[in-house]
């Protein structure tokens, strides 16, 4: 179990370096943690083994694929409603990419990534319908930055996306 895992301060930099760039090599690691490659090979596998490193990633930036929009949807559920309805809700909707349940009101938050204002609707909707929520808010994401994964330019300009808005 992952909870009984001993962490010490290499492999916990270990852990940093790959969070930052996932595909950095073992020898750069080594070399950043004072130790040769055999090693760290060592300890990355003992992590993957033991569940701390569950996978690894790519990040994509989605402004540069095309227009989309990300939402948070907060959910009420009924009072009778347990965890895994709300998941169940969830995993039926393509778009949704996060669910975080919450202790206290609302039930869960959702992030949602659609095309446009009308597929957002569209979503809501169905979620409206799933047959156990009582209650939606829906807040649209402006801007978005990551302490783990930024691919955003901290340059406003240089953030602009490369599509019109329609007028």
């Amino acid at each position: 179990m992952a909870a009984d895992v001993k962490l010490d301060e290499i492999d916990r930099r270990i852990l940093q370096l790959l969070s930052d760039d996932g595909r950095r090599t073992i020898t750069d690691i080594a070399s950043l943690v004072n130790l040769s490659p055999a090693p760290v090979k060592r300890r990355i596998d003992r992590l993957q083994s033991s569940g701390v490193i569950a996978g690894y990633t790519v990040v994509l930036d989605h402004t540069m694929i095309g227009p989309s929009i990300d939402a948070f949807t907060e959910l009420r559920f009924a009072g009778d409603a347990d965890i895994d309805d709300i998941l169940r809700a969830a995993q039926a909707i393509p778009e949704i990419q996060d669910v975080f349940t919450m202790a206290g009101d609302p039930d869960a938050l959702l992030r949602i990534r659609v095309d446009d204002v009308e597929h957002l609707r569209e979503v809501v909707n169905r979620l409206r319908r799933s047959g156990r929520v009582t209650g939606t808010k829906t807040l649209m994401v402006l801007d978005h930055w990551s302490r783990h994964a930024s691919t955003r330019s901290p340059d406003p300009a240089a953030r602009r996306p490369n599509w019109e808005p329609r007028r």
